[in-house]
């Protein structure tokens, strides 16, 4: 069945829904779910401050918005489709420009308002990723030695999207609906008895395909086709590439541990050959998923720089393989 709904996780999707002036409300509605008392909004204007990436996945992968409440807190809010090197640095470097343009001339107390960085990823952290205790929202501050924070008026607020795993019977809060229609609004036909408020409504009449105008419908269509590209490709080279070494590893493994179980010997030799051929075969279907993506990215025609930040390589081995394949 077609889409009814646009992406919330592309680019035009996510500007179209909370970076534009007539629809603010859904945004401050959404930041007042994450937000302490203290600093929940009730206005904010959109800063013209553009932050712009100085590399192609910046440009392509990250989608921003930049916004001050009316009572002088910053907030970036950031969305992030897929695994970035040095993902937390650059959070932390770009929090630094609303912290800076605060600055006052003339005498100054050094006074600052508070600053919020939110970002909504489609991926975990790594140290997540093999985690009992799967967090949605990570919440992190300056801390001491002991625990208590140093300093509150910076804020970074990380939404793991891929953990949240509530159903619609299950949504008991502001957050987790909004958590939802992030995750869910483009598979949406109907609306669910559970979002019909005011202010879910005016999502789902926002993010009507049917009602954009056909300038705005051709640029959803190109924001989709290059998330669905990026995402199909980097996902069917990596599961094809894990598919074969394991394979290969499986058959090896049974191979070794055949040769090196003599007599008494022979289970623990099976075993053993085993966990030796399945972690050579893990490891070699690794370099097969790495090799199958950069060459499939490349077909897409996307740069070299993007293809090495996007899989955490050197540039000068993406060349490499590259050429060695054509």
């Amino acid at each position: 069945m077609q889409d009814i709904y646009i992406n919330p996780f592309t680019d035009f999707g996510f500007k179209k829904l909370f970076g534009e002036e007539p629809h603010k409300d859904l945004l401050i509605s959404f930041l007042n779910t994450l937000l302490p008392e203290k600093h929940q909004i009730e206005n904010l204007h959109y800063s013209k401050n553009e932050y712009q990436g100085s590399t192609a996945l910046d440009r392509k992968a990250i989608f921003d918005l930049h916004c001050t409440s009316a009572s002088g807190e910053r907030f970036i809010v950031e969305l992030q489709k897929a695994k970035q090197n040095y993902f937390k640095d650059r959070s932390v470097y770009y929090s630094t420009f609303p912290i800076q343009e605060q600055a006052q001339r003339g005498d100054w107390d050094y006074q600052l308002a508070a600053v919020y960085t939110v970002g909504i990823l489609d991926f975990v952290f790594d140290e997540d990723a093999k985690a009992h205790d799967f967090d949605v929202i990570h919440n992190v501050q300056l801390k001491n030695q002991h625990g208590k924070v140093f300093y509150d008026k910076l804020t970074f607020i990380y939404l793991t999207l891929p953990h949240f795993k509530k159903t619609l019977a299950q949504l008991d809060s502001q957050q987790d609906k909004w958590l939802y229609i992030f995750k869910h609004l483009h598979e949406l036909h109907d609306i669910p008895l559970v979002l019909k408020e005011s202010i879910f409504l005016k999502v789902f009449a926002v993010a009507q395909i049917a009602k954009l105008s056909h300038q705005e419908q051709q640029a959803y269509e190109d924001s989709l086709k290059y998330y669905r590209d990026l995402k199909n490709v980097t996902d069917t080279a990596w599961d094809e590439g894990k598919l074969e070494g394991l394979q290969e590893g499986l058959q090896k493994g049974l191979q070794k541990g055949k040769q090196e179980g003599l007599q008494e010997g022979l289970q623990k030799g099976k075993q053993e050959g085993l966990q030796e051929g399945l972690a050579q075969g893990l490891l070699k279907g690794e370099q097969a998923g790495i090799e199958k993506a950069v060459l499939a990215m490349h077909q897409q025609g996307l740069s070299i720089d993007f293809i090495a930040t996007t899989l955490n390589l050197p540039n000068d081995t993406v060349d490499c393989l590259i050429r060695n394949y054509q």
